[in-house]
């Protein structure tokens, strides 16, 4: 009856999408948790009787749980960024009612090694003239209408079934701990971080494609994030995750010279910036107008980093002087750090996403010691608002 490999993976998936915990599966089925443990573990296969109890508490047939492992048909998703062509890799996550793609390429592709695809982008591939408008580099979001949900898709064939997946974007290189709290969960929640500035970030929560947008825009009155929530249709919620400062981070033999962004443009010191929209490029722009300084005069203004650590990196392998990142990074990397701002980093949660299981399961781990423990090891971090209710 069964496909060796392959009927475990379908029952454990088809568990988890449902919500059930081994135990549960087993209390409606009538059958033990070991029993369904085996099963999803590959050391036993059914009995037809078992079979046929697992099927029914599932809601489905015997055979698409147990049956031969056919390829699954494609599904319509919204890409939050054009996938690299047919056969593109994406993570395929449920958001809401939808399916959502993003393109496993770049920081999203990797993380000490490459990142497990949920689907392959199939045709076609290009974004439809109805997709997501670009990214404006001006400001957040006009107001509640603008980065509207979009209605171009992309067919992705799965990898797979979907499963309850939390996805959040935003730039903070510590959102990936939250994985695995997630994933002990019961059920479990799987992750996928999207990395990009806090701009491109309100603009896809307020698309309705991501569960969390992390976001550090500083307001008028110098504050940050009070008028987040503000951006998405039908409100939201904001939770701390971290604070730290953001600065210059440089190569240690540069130290004794370099004490500002004025000390750069006067040695004619070369920088890596962010992209479009990052909080770090407003903050370099924001030191450049303090001192009077055209972005002109400073080497490098127009190069486009998509992260904290691709700044650090670009900063340590000696192919700029300095850049604008944060305090966290610059440590990781070993690089000298002068402060600029102290910044705090929180998480706005779309207020159709509140009662999901993901955001729910994202407001319970992000009390959990464990990430507190992982966050506090890493130098540069202030995590007194972690989880608190911001607004």
């Amino acid at each position: 009856m069964t496909e060796t490999g392959t009927a475990g993976p379908r029952l454990r998936l088809a568990r988890q999408a449902r919500g059930f915990s081994q135990q549960q599966l087993a209390g409606m089925a009538g059958v033990s948790r070991q029993a369904v443990s085996a099963v999803e573990a590959g050391h036993s296969d059914p009995s037809l009787r078992v079979a046929f109890a697992l099927a029914q508490a599932l809601g489905m047939t015997v055979e698409e749980v147990f049956g031969p492992a056919d390829l699954a048909p494609p599904v319509a998703a919204i890409p939050v960024a054009p996938p690299d062509g047919p056969g593109g890799r994406v993570l395929l996550a449920p958001v809401g009612d939808r399916f959502v793609a993003l393109p496993l390429r770049g920081d999203a592709a990797t993380g000490m090694g490459f990142v497990a695809a949920g689907g392959q982008a199939a045709l076609p591939a290009a974004l439809p003239a109805t997709a997501l408008p670009a990214t404006e580099a001006a400001g957040p979001p006009a107001g509640p209408a603008a980065g509207g949900p979009a209605t171009g898709t992309i067919a992705v064939r799965p990898i797979g079934p979907p499963r309850p997946t939390l996805v959040v974007a935003g730039c903070d290189p510590a959102l990936p701990l939250l994985a695995p709290p997630l994933a002990l969960l019961d059920p479990p929640v799987a992750f996928a971080w999207w990395p990009c500035g806090s701009r491109e970030a309100l603009r896809l929560a307020a698309a309705g494609l991501v569960h969390a947008a992390g976001v550090h825009l500083r307001d008028a009155d110098g504050g940050y994030n009070a008028t987040a929530a503000s951006y998405l249709p039908g409100g939201a919620e904001v939770v701390g995750f971290t604070a730290w400062r953001e600065g210059l981070v440089l190569r240690p033999e540069l130290a004794p010279v370099i004490t500002g962004v004025d000390s750069l443009v006067k040695d004619g010191r070369r920088v890596v910036n962010r992209e479009a929209g990052a909080e770090a490029r407003r903050l370099l722009d924001r030191e450049l107008g303090r001192l009077g300084i055209d972005r002109a005069e400073l080497p490098g203004y127009d190069t486009r980093a998509a992260g904290h650590l691709q700044v650090a990196s670009a900063v340590a392998a000696r192919l700029a002087d300095a850049g604008i990142a944060s305090e966290p990074v610059a440590r990781v990397y070993g690089l000298e750090f002068v402060p600029l701002a102290d910044e705090r980093f929180d998480l706005v949660l779309p207020g159709a996403h509140l009662g999901s299981r993901e955001v729910q399961g994202l407001l319970k781990v992000l009390a959990s010691p464990w990430l507190l423990a992982q966050l506090a090891s890493l130098p540069g971090y202030d995590l007194a608002s972690c989880g608190d209710r911001v607004k």
